[in-house]
């Protein structure tokens, strides 16, 4: 046997300071140690209310468009491409989550079709969770012929239904134009097979 597996242990967090707060985020430096014993420090940044979130992969039926949102992000200082998203309020499920921000970042009402449950955001960064929710927005329905948006103070937010066939050339005209691509938005259309580079 390997002496040296026999010292290793498993990696685990020691203890948390918060180094500095806002009214959304703080930052934690987080005392851990390694599988070799030894202590290290991690900076983290976290939401202070600890809440999980969701993103929504939204198809229109029948016409199979997939609904995409451009919104003005701060800390990027662009505009993001990516899909409609939101926190989950105390007492709701990533389901009730997922509906309620829906129709209010789009104005279109879904259903639910299936969620991945909780994910890791940025793990290196962050300790938020996202909940991606698939959804089906149905366009016969009378309330989604006029799809109102909901918006909360401060947002700016561009609904961008498009088909699959031209979701490659808006994903590249939308890059050379300045917008930034979701990491995840960027990671689902490669996994469908798309290319836009």
């Amino acid at each position: 046997m390997d002496k040296t597996l026999c010292r290793q242990s498993e990696p685990r967090c020691l203890s948390t300071d918060v180094v500095a707060a806002g009214r959304f985020l703080r930052l934690e430096n987080i005392r851990f140690s390694d599988r070799q014993g030894r202590r290290r420090n991690w900076e983290a940044a976290q939401r202070r209310q600890e809440q999980q979130a969701v993103l929504i992969i939204a198809t229109l039926r029948p016409s199979g468009d997939i609904l995409f949102i451009r919104q003005f992000r701060p800390p990027v200082n662009a505009f993001v491409i990516e899909f409609p998203a939101g926190l989950i309020d105390a007492g709701e499920s990533p389901a009730e989550a997922a509906i309620r921000e829906l129709h209010e970042e789009t104005g279109y009402h879904g259903r639910v079709l299936w969620d991945t449950g909780p994910g890791s955001s940025s793990a290196g960064m962050t300790g938020e969770l996202v909940t991606t929710v698939f959804m089906d927005v149905d366009e016969k329905d009378p309330a989604n012929a006029k799809h109102q948006q909901q918006l909360d103070d401060g947002e700016d937010i561009t609904v961008i239904p498009r088909s699959a066939a031209a979701i490659p050339a808006f994903l590249r005209e939308r890059q050379q134009a300045g917008d930034i691509l979701d990491s995840r938005l960027a990671a689902w259309a490669a996994g469908c097979g798309w290319q836009w580079r």
